[in-house]
């Protein structure tokens, strides 16, 4: 059996109805169950009928897309799909990774996501903060010129996702990211993408968020994950809890490394790397990374992870 990782997505890549076409499959109508009674909240309803407005509040965006992945996965397992020899996720889905991994349970993970995501949204006043995605830099570019725009103006403003070689996303206060966004153009970026984002995740304006994530990780039980998981802030895999804890912690404010992450699983000899749940978003960005090296996927229904199962024969 060929040796893969699974990568998990976060925020962006959620739609009403993403979970339809598992039908009543057991481990996915299971993992709604558990994740319901957790939250004390029906996800299962939330996510089957939004509406899409209320989906996309970041306080309920970030739970379902940590549900949803957790659903693929055990949908996945299930269907006698084998473990995956590493996982990984996205900003958000770092946690649906430490859930499959065995690191924290689901019933623990769904209150800590929704806390974290509405501290994050009181961090900063909506409106008063941006994320824009730049095209056509190299990130190294992009995270000098964001630090040259904070130095001139005094505003808050860095590289939060290296995404691919060429697509950066910067965020800050809205006046610091103006301000980069200029700086970038005239650098040559080819396009600079407003997120509709109702915070600027990733960057210092974080830190009020963090402090508050990080005494309710404190009181959330974790142990070391079953399988390797390699983590957004420092690209690195952790097997102690209270580092797991921290590592975190600092990703609230820190830049999620997608990049690095990628050519880490690589050099890992990892070259089948799916995405579990919703969406193509971070596939695509690993055949923009690794190229013709990578051979990906997306495992968000049935025939996708009868596809990928097919890969790995």
């Amino acid at each position: 059996m060929t040796n893969f990782a699974f990568v998990f997505p976060g925020q962006g890549s959620q739609s009403v109805g993403m979970l339809d076409a598992w039908g009543d499959h057991p481990a996915v109508r299971d993992t709604l169950a558990e994740a319901s009674a957790a939250l004390g909240e029906d996800v299962a309803r939330l996510i089957h009928e939004g509406p899409e407005a209320t989906l996309a509040l970041t306080v309920n965006t970030q739970l379902v897309m940590m549900v949803a992945g957790v659903a693929a996965y055990r949908a996945w397992r299930a269907e006698g799909g084998p473990v995956p020899a590493l996982v990984a996720g996205h900003s958000l889905g770092e946690y649906s990774a430490l859930v499959a991994a065995g690191a924290m349970t689901l019933t623990d993970a769904v209150p800590l996501v929704r806390f974290r995501a509405q501290a994050m949204q009181d961090a900063v006043p909506v409106g008063t903060g941006a994320m824009m995605a730049i095209l056509g830099l190299d990130g190294v570019d992009v995270a000098r010129a964001c630090d040259q725009a904070a130095r001139d103006s005094g505003e808050v403003v860095s590289a939060a996702n290296f995404n691919d070689p060429k697509q950066t996303v910067i965020a800050g206060s809205r006046a610091g990211v103006d301000m980069a966004v200029d700086l970038l153009k005239r650098m040559g970026a080819k396009r600079a993408m407003p997120l509709s984002v109702s915070a600027p995740f990733h960057c210092a304006l974080m830190k009020p968020a963090a402090e508050r994530l990080r005494e309710r990780l404190a009181a959330t039980t974790l142990v070391t994950p079953a399988i390797p998981v390699i983590n957004n802030i420092d690209v690195a895999i952790e097997t102690d809890p209270d580092r797991i804890r921290d590592a975190l912690y600092r990703q609230a404010f820190g830049p999620v490394r997608w990049v690095e992450l990628v050519v880490a699983m690589h050099g890992r000899g990892l070259r089948h790397i799916f995405e579990c749940g919703p969406g193509r978003v971070l596939a695509k960005m690993i055949k923009r990374i690794e190229h013709a090296e990578a051979t990906t996927t997306t495992v968000l229904d049935p025939a996708t992870l009868a596809e990928a199962r097919g890969m790995l024969a």
